[in-house]
């Protein structure tokens, strides 16, 4: 199954195809690009049973989807360069952040992605390098193909981007607090990396791929999000180049399943946004309703139920449960809780 070369079939503005990327990058797994266009999405939405990407295709050609469940299995099968360690405290920190960065990250990357117009036709024009000539966005263009790739920002829109910031809560009303949610997060990032190359140490984890596909995916390429960084943008270009390349030898998380310092300011941030987020719209879910109410601190939004946030929260606790996190250190910071309560 893992022996030759794995085809990543998806889109480079796809924050998690480029997250499943970061990590075959970082576990140094052969692979190719397979760009999900228009024309091929109907025969692999039929093989894959899904029209979400990313999607994995072994050396076999077996078809793997959903990066929580890929995560894990390239982790096993590439035992020789691990992204999940084996402590407690380190272990259950690396789920938990995957799971907040995979679910409430989506929320300021799209927002700052289809809410404004400047940024729509930017955005466009990378999808159409994907969608439509079946290319990279780093691929030289001809005047032609600029004028075939020039009005797929306002389809996609109309099909896609607009719908997609009501579901999360993230329209244009949502603005003023959305950007001051992202400088805030932002600066407890600064403030890690100022003193750590990666999320738990000196090696990259699961967490530190849910990180950077947004940062690669949007943060760092769309224009209005790139702009919000602001000071910041030299840090996390280069948290991002060192995310995005083999694993050294030496690379290792802090000794004694430690957790850094820094880490702690993202878990309460995480507990007053993600977390209330999420039960939130389980809760709406549960009971059939397919919007709810909330405010984390900036007022109120209205977004729509997910019934797959449970789906994930309850990943996030059998891996919680297998290494005993309730015993460990970290469980008294309250971020557990979540995930083992409920």
């Amino acid at each position: 199954m893992y022996q030759g070369i794995y085809t990543l079939i998806g889109q480079e503005l796809s924050m998690f195809t480029r997250k499943l990327e970061a990590q075959l990058l970082y576990q140094n797994i052969p692979y190719q690009w397979q760009y999900k266009t228009l024309e091929s999405a109907p025969a692999i939405d039929a093989r894959a049973g899904t029209r979400f990407v990313p999607l994995l295709q072994t050396p076999d050609g077996w078809l793997l989807n959903d990066t929580i469940s890929i995560g894990p299995v390239l982790h096993d099968r590439f035992s020789g360069y691990p992204v999940i360690p084996k402590g407690p405290n380190q272990r259950s920190a690396c789920f938990v952040l995957e799971d907040v960065f995979n679910h409430w990250l989506p929320r300021h990357a799209l927002h700052s992605r289809w809410c404004y117009p400047e940024n729509v036709t930017a955005a466009g024009k990378n999808f159409g390098m994907n969608l439509l000539l079946g290319r990279s966005i780093d691929s030289p263009t001809t005047d032609a193909e600029e004028h075939q790739i020039a009005d797929v920002g306002e389809m996609m829109y109309n099909s896609f981007g607009a719908n997609a910031c009501v579901v999360q809560g993230a329209g244009d009303d949502q603005a003023e607090a959305i950007k001051k949610d992202f400088g805030i997060f932002v600066d407890l990032l600064v403030s890690h990396f100022n003193k750590h190359d990666f999320l738990l140490g000196n090696r990259a984890c699961l967490a530190d791929f849910a990180l950077v596909g947004p940062f690669k995916a949007h943060f760092l390429l769309d224009p209005e999000p790139k702009a919000w960084l602001g000071d910041n943008l030299a840090v996390f270009k280069g948290y991002v180049d060192r995310v995005w390349q083999e694993a050294k030898d030496d690379a290792q998380w802090l000794a004694e399943d430690k957790l850094p310092d820094t880490i702690y300011p993202l878990f309460d941030y995480a507990q007053r946004t993600y977390q209330q987020f999420a039960a939130s719209s389980i809760g709406a879910a549960q009971r059939g309703e397919k919007f709810f109410d909330l405010d984390v601190g900036y007022g109120p939004f209205t977004a729509r139920s997910m019934k797959r946030l449970d789906k994930a929260r309850l990943h996030v606790r059998e891996e919680l449960l297998r290494c005993n996190a309730e015993e460990s250190s970290i469980h008294s910071t309250g971020i557990l809780d979540y995930y083992l309560t409920g």
